[in-house]
């Protein structure tokens, strides 16, 4: 098992989970982060510090579709350690359907 984010982190990258990662497994795109699976301890700390509660086990139902996406990115994405700003409208995209069709953004972040 690894843990995944999931397209509620789209647009809302709120980055509460990066501090507490103990392996920094987080990687940052452009408006999403990624955790990489074969870094990932499954230690689960980051789950709960998630406010869109965008990050899940790869065993919950429909997780399973976003650990490509994690895998992949993480492979291209600058790795962070440490939580940047969130958007100024996070919360307008917490909870919104539809983002990872729409809204998702293939750019590397800041890092």
């Amino acid at each position: 098992m690894t843990y995944v984010v999931t397209e509620n982190c789209i647009k809302c990258k709120f980055m509460d989970c990066v501090e507490v990662c103990p392996v920094d497994c987080f990687y940052e795109g452009e408006n999403m982060l990624v955790i990489h699976p074969d870094e990932c301890i499954d230690c689960g700390v980051c789950e709960p510090e998630c406010p869109a509660e965008a990050i899940l086990p790869d065993t919950e139902d429909g997780a399973d579709k976003f650990l490509e996406l994690n895998r992949e990115y993480s492979e291209k994405w600058p790795n962070i350690t440490q939580k940047g700003d969130e958007p100024d409208d996070a919360e307008k995209w917490n909870g919104k359907a539809g983002k990872l069709e729409s809204d998702f953004s293939a750019n590397p972040g800041k890092g």
